[in-house]
């Protein structure tokens, strides 16, 4: 089994309260123990008093937590604003990160956390679970092996309704920055799809912890929200390769729909869609099928752990992570003033506890633009959609 894994929680509510019910919920698997817990608002956990009968300390923040104790693996599940600050202290400290997605709410966060990490021995992971699956990782395989050969094109469309209370949640969310000025971006490519976007530069790297860079960006976004940021996007990237990358993601919707994505290369079809089953449909006639066990999404925490043991490579970290930031920073300046829908079209829809704000037809006419590999600004049938961003031109490259 190896040596025991000792592990510092930063952030037990929200997403990270799925991170305390996995580890608790499997403490007879071995190997690992829970440390400690960094979150100021800990009291919010639901399960709080198994972890404290459980002899784990909590502390509002990670310098009081490092004042007394130590951790070979930290769990960072805090807002999108502090992934970078808290990642820097974890490596300074000599442990080791697992950060959930996206990497960071700007690319010079995400480069100092990349050069943090360069001169660390500990490793850093980012939580993009699909990169983690059996799934993704069988389905690079073939795309690295050639199987289906070149890329032609990549697009994803997904359609999540969020309430009021989603935006109200906290004082970051649909917000640019946070009140000390950190960069934030919280949005839909950002945040609640950010998975989605990522997945497509992730599966077209050349290798398995890698993914291609974004070359040019024209983005345009929209919002029903009354929020800072956008709630609606629309984005054409070109990568290195020449592929052309589309993506569509809106919460100004009634419906859920997706993810759905069309991976298109020379000699097959790959697809997900509404049966949830990744499937490669050959010119030939063959297909194949991509099918993940059932780990909840948690496959990244576990993975992690078997790194710290065995000194392998993380499959997922800041290098193959800085591609869907670049691409949101570049989508931010390529339309940076977000276009709000018109008044008379957006329905605020109340239920006596909540109130969803949504477009009628604005799935529809998105999953439209899906179709036919279109931004909203090229139909003639989308009224609202005045205009494009500006393109915006990348120069990086990957392993910048």
């Amino acid at each position: 089994m190896g040596r025991m894994v000792e592990i510092v929680l930063v952030g037990i509510g929200g997403y990270g309260a799925n991170y305390v019910n996995e580890l608790l919920d499997n403490s007879d698997h071995g190997g690992f123990k829970i440390v400690g817990v960094v979150d100021p608002y800990a009291e919010n956990c639901a399960r709080l008093g198994e972890l404290t009968g459980a002899g784990v300390k909590i502390f509002d923040g990670l310098d009081e937590f490092y004042e007394e104790l130590s951790a070979d693996l930290a769990i960072i599940s805090s807002p999108i604003h502090f992934h970078c600050r808290q990642t820097i202290t974890c490596l300074e400290h000599g442990t080791n990160v697992l950060c959930e997605k996206p990497l960071a709410g700007s690319v010079e966060d995400g480069l100092r956390m990349a050069e943090a990490e360069s001169k660390s021995e500990a490793f850093v992971a980012i939580g993009y679970q699909w990169s983690f699956s059996e799934a993704i990782q069988a389905l690079k395989k073939d795309i690295i092996g050639g199987l289906f050969g070149k890329a032609v094109s990549l697009k994803t469309y997904v359609a999540w309704p969020r309430k009021k209370s989603y935006y109200n949640r906290s004082n970051w969310a649909g917000k640019l920055k946070a009140v000390d000025g950190t960069w934030i971006l919280d949005s839909p490519a950002n945040n609640a799809t950010a998975h989605y976007l990522h997945n497509m530069f992730y599966v077209l790297g050349d290798t398995r912890e890698s993914g291609v860079r974004p070359v040019s960006v024209r983005a345009e976004l929209y919002r029903a929200n009354n929020i800072e940021n956008y709630d609606t996007v629309a984005m054409r990237v070109e990568v290195e390769s020449g592929v052309e990358i589309l993506f569509y993601a809106t919460h100004a919707v009634s419906e859920t729909v997706g993810p759905l994505f069309r991976y298109l290369f020379e000699n097959a079809v790959v697809e997900f869609k509404f049966n949830g089953v990744i499937e490669a449909k050959f010119a030939d006639g063959r297909s194949k099928k991509y099918v993940d066990s059932k780990d909840g999404g948690m496959g990244k925490m576990w993975d992690c752990i078997k790194v710290v043991r065995t000194g392998s490579s993380v499959i997922c970290g800041i290098d193959a992570a800085l591609s869907q930031l670049y691409c949101v920073t570049a989508a931010q300046e390529s339309m940076p003033e977000v276009v709000v829908f018109p008044k008379d079209i957006i329905v605020a829809e109340e239920d006596g506890v909540d109130v969803l704000t949504w477009v009628p037809g604005l799935g529809e006419s998105l999953f439209d633009c899906y179709y036919n590999n279109i931004l909203p600004s090229e139909s003639d049938e989308i009224e609202w959609a005045s205009r494009s961003g500006e393109l915006v031109h990348l120069n990086i490259a990957s392993g910048e």
